[in-house]
């Protein structure tokens, strides 16, 4: 059987899903849980993604993702994979983490029914797994977003976007009404649910899930673009890359030849370097042959270090600054 067709390109809206390995646990406790958000907090900054749901159940996630840039390949690569070393690493194991193909449908993000039965979906999955009690509230179910866009915005991790959920407004009243909405969605939904039959349908099995006219423009780029489009999300993040060693170079009066004559750990390279990780899904052996860092495993051992070295981290701070103003 034929894979379903993968589309990406700018402003594209994704309802993402995988499971374990099969079908096993890909979350052990609840630090496992904390590790995957802020994975995922990585990796949205990486590949410039805007959150809009998520949740996270014993043996699988759903996410629902928006890309400004035509990366979602790359972006879930970095994502499923930074994460799995992360847990195995954590819990002494070894081999695969996640099931082979992870699920992105496309979504119609530009028509409120299906955006929104998308984000339902989602935040109602603690229910229909029975993992909410029923003397209990969807709110205390900690491993959704619907907290987080519940609350205040301060509360909220600056990658979770909320304008287009709280349709009532980002305020008391708008996240008021928002919650009361779901909280009686989740009481209907252990009466049986609520949930249109045929949305449901389509947005389980189908490639998209969107109305006519959007399937055609999704099948009108994929006849376009041949595969191409997603190259165009490499491009960006290249070329952001090439950016900040720009900016870099021109902070601190260096010439690009002069990056070979310099130590590999030199500190403004790994300045450079941190920045580039965490502005870009550019891979550590794009890293160390632009830099010249030597092997491509030194890019993360001196990223890591930096981390904890004030002089590096007020390069890569002063350069942030510079690169936010150009």
């Amino acid at each position: 059987m034929p894979r379903k067709p993968r589309v990406e390109y700018k402003g594209a809206v994704y309802h993402i899903m995988d499971r374990g390995d099969r079908l096993k646990a890909i979350y052990l406790d609840d630090e496992d849980r904390e590790l995957f958000l802020k994975t995922l907090g990585e990796a949205s900054k990486r590949a410039g993604w805007r959150v809009h749901s998520y949740v996270l159940m014993k043996n699988h996630y759903h996410l629902l993702v928006e890309t400004p840039e035509p990366n979602l390949s790359l972006g879930m690569q970095w994502l499923q994979s930074t994460y799995a070393i992360r847990h195995n690493v954590k819990h002494k194991l070894r081999g695969h983490l996640f099931q082979g193909r992870y699920k992105a449908i496309p979504v119609d993000g530009e028509d409120v029914t299906y955006f929104r039965t998308v984000s339902d979906y989602i935040h109602l999955n603690p229910v229909r797994a029975g993992l909410v009690r029923r003397d209990d509230v969807l709110l205390n179910y900690r491993w959704s977003s619907f907290p987080a866009l519940s609350g205040m915005p301060a509360r909220r991790p600056e990658w979770l976007c909320a304008e287009w959920i709280l349709d009532r407004g980002d305020n008391a009243s708008g996240r008021k009404i928002f919650r009361y909405s779901l909280e009686q969605r989740a009481q209907e939904e252990r009466r049986g649910g609520t949930m249109d039959k045929e949305l449901l349908k389509g947005m389980r099995r189908g490639w998209f899930f969107g109305s006519d006219e959007f399937r055609d423009g999704l099948l009108d780029r994929i006849r376009k673009s041949g595969g191409m489009e997603t190259c165009v999300g490499r491009l960006h993040d290249e070329q952001e890359a090439e950016r900040i060693i720009k900016l870099g170079l021109g902070m601190w009066g260096l010439r690009r030849g002069d990056l070979q004559k310099m130590p590999k750990g030199k500190q403004e390279k790994i300045a450079m370097a941190c920045l580039i990780r965490e502005r870009t899904l550019m891979t550590n052996g794009w890293i160390a042959k632009q830099l010249h860092m030597g092997d491509p495993s030194r890019v993360c051992r001196y990223c890591s270090a930096g981390r904890e070295n004030r002089v590096i981290q007020k390069l890569a701070n002063k350069l942030e600054l510079s690169i936010g103003k150009a």
